[in-house]
């Protein structure tokens, strides 16, 4: 007999242990712990419960920042690390630098801590910059406005042993072997350079590299960007592991065939913030690419007839940054595109079961892709729209900011200049829908080709019995013991084939008489139509001989 319980607390404290919720899956977050009730937003100002691990940021990296000052006049650049943000914050802004640009290379708790109190950043602001997956969006707040994107780049894979090595130097070691390889020509090795000469016709197969290059449990992986061969190598997160989600060897199956595996190179994502505060100032940060956002900026900066500089707005600033993100995207495209256009090549001459495979990661791929670049539409049109009105959103722990009379201001150029990003964007997802629309036509074809080829067999063995089944019948009915078959006994073999060819004649007329039917009607109507093509191209000629 099952005993009740002799109070409502202890009834209370055994429900506490029979609870049925799984805790096996939980969103992949970076610097704290993620459980469901948290509070929301992380505020650097307090100083955490150390009985609570998991409101605790625990997020340190290495960081690389540069504060770019800048007017009309004079600009300057400082480079500061981890330590030396500190010292540097508690100095004023220099009254002749009219705008300023904070960049940080890298995710650090003590980096987002200090300019989250120096600028007044909204605790949600910071808990959307530490979760490194999120929706592009700008949200807005009484002195600063927060926008979240997606970086996508293309990149040189490398495996770890040749992350610390110069490509240079792996190009030259290439060649060097390239040559002994031609001195040394005897006939096994003509033979397999033939037989990978055959290799290179068939569908693409998964990428010999090694393990360590595509290991998901990893989170990284080895490269560099892919127009610059002699970039510093990094880890950076593939497509696929950016959406992939907890099942890794989906990820490993997906990156190693995929269709730019085969040429080393893959698409790398990460998430940039940025902040654009009312005094003028645009922090930015990055995991580890803002050196490609950064040189063409700075590049334009210091030259003072650009537009950029002339400016002299924090506006611009972020319509440079977001600009520059989506110009990175542009290589993706044209890789996907090259990509999908050897696929179709290869369908269109030998259409093959297993292309069907690369086609389908492909496709999966560029959804991937546009799912983040269209979001960026979104982001633009919210800037452009953006009116410059006092707004009453709290600031940092439910305190109004620091100027609480002004917002963010989103000047008329660059509304213009934030245009032509839109414009980028959505020439890319439509080249992306087009190259979808393709790979599903080539699936199609696929399918069509060997159902085609599948038709035209039944076909063939329909013609085969067609013509052997009198034949099957007679040679049945000749080879009966009979004990008296006059036909047999007193003709020679000659006999069955003169019963046998007029019966096979017209028994197979018989059955293939739709067969025949069309095939008259076919070569009649193409003959009149040839005819009636002659007689027109006759005329014709007849009729500029007399205008001349």
């Amino acid at each position: 007999m099952q005993k009740l319980p002799s109070s409502p607390a202890e009834s209370i404290k055994r429900r506490i242990h029979r609870s049925s919720t799984a805790k096996t899956y939980q969103p992949e977050r970076r610097g704290r712990q993620w459980a469901p009730g948290q509070e929301p937003g992380i505020d650097p100002t307090q100083p955490h419960d150390d009985h609570e691990p998991s409101a605790v940021p625990h997020l340190f990296e290495e960081c690389e920042i540069k504060v770019v000052d800048f007017s009309l006049d004079s600009i300057e650049v400082h480079l500061l690390d981890n330590k030396s943000l500190a010292d540097f914050l508690e100095d004023p802004r220099p009254d002749w630098a009219s705008c300023r640009w904070i960049s940080v290379n890298g995710l650090s708790w003590d980096v987002i801590k200090l300019l989250g109190n120096d600028k007044g950043l909204h605790r949600l602001a910071i808990e959307d910059m530490m979760n490194t997956k999120n929706r592009t969006k700008a949200d807005w707040y009484s002195d600063h406005t927060y926008m979240v994107l997606p970086l996508q780049k293309l990149i040189h894979l490398h495996s770890s042993s040749d992350s610390d090595s110069d490509p240079s130097d792996s190009d030259n070691d290439e060649r060097a072997t390239n040559r002994r390889s031609k001195r040394k020509r005897s006939f096994w090795s003509r033979l397999r350079r033939s037989k990978a000469e055959h290799d290179e016709d068939e569908p693409p197969k998964p990428m010999d590299t090694p393990a360590d290059v595509h290991n998901p449990t990893n989170g990284f992986i080895s490269a560099h960007i892919a127009p610059l061969t002699k970039s510093q190598v990094t880890p950076l997160r593939t497509l696929q592991r950016y959406h992939g989600g907890p099942n890794e060897e989906r990820i490993q199956f997906m990156e190693n065939h995929s269709a730019l595996a085969s040429k080393n190179l893959g698409v790398s994502v990460e998430q940039v913030s940025i902040f654009l505060t009312a005094d003028n100032t645009v922090i930015s940060f990055f995991e580890s690419s803002a050196e490609d956002i950064e040189t063409p900026i700075l590049s334009r900066l210091n030259t003072p007839e650009t537009i950029l500089r002339r400016s002299v707005a924090a506006s611009m600033i972020v319509q440079a940054i977001i600009d520059a993100i989506v110009d990175l995207a542009i290589p993706v495209t044209t890789a996907y595109q090259d990509a999908i256009g050897e696929l179709e090549l290869d369908v269109l001459t030998e259409p093959d079961i297993r292309h069907t495979t690369a086609l389908y990661v492909l496709t999966s791929e560029m959804s991937q892709f546009k799912s983040d670049i269209s979001p960026i539409v979104n982001l633009v049109g919210a800037l452009r729209d953006h009116k410059s009105e006092p707004i009453g959103t709290p600031g940092l722990s439910g305190k109004p900011g620091k100027i609480s009379s002004s917002s963010v201001v989103i000047g008329t150029m660059t509304s213009t200049y934030l245009g032509d990003v839109e414009d980028h964007c959505v020439l890319i997802s439509e080249s992306l829908d087009q190259m979808r629309r393709a790979a599903d036509n080539m699936i199609d074809l696929i399918f069509n080709s060997h159902s085609a080829a599948q038709n035209e067999s039944m076909k063939q063995l329909t013609l085969v019995t067609i013509l052997f089944l009198p034949l099957t019948f007679l040679t049945g009915y000749f080879g009966m013991n009979f004990e008296r078959f006059t036909g047999v006994q007193a003709n020679s073999d000659a006999y069955f084939w003169k019963i046998a060819v007029p019966i096979s004649s017209v028994v197979s007329m018989y059955l293939m008489r739709d067969i025949i039917r069309r095939y008259v009607i076919k070569t009649v109507t193409r003959r009149g139509i040839t005819k009636s093509r002659r007689a027109r191209g006759v005329s014709g000629r007849k009729y500029k001989e007399k205008r001349r």
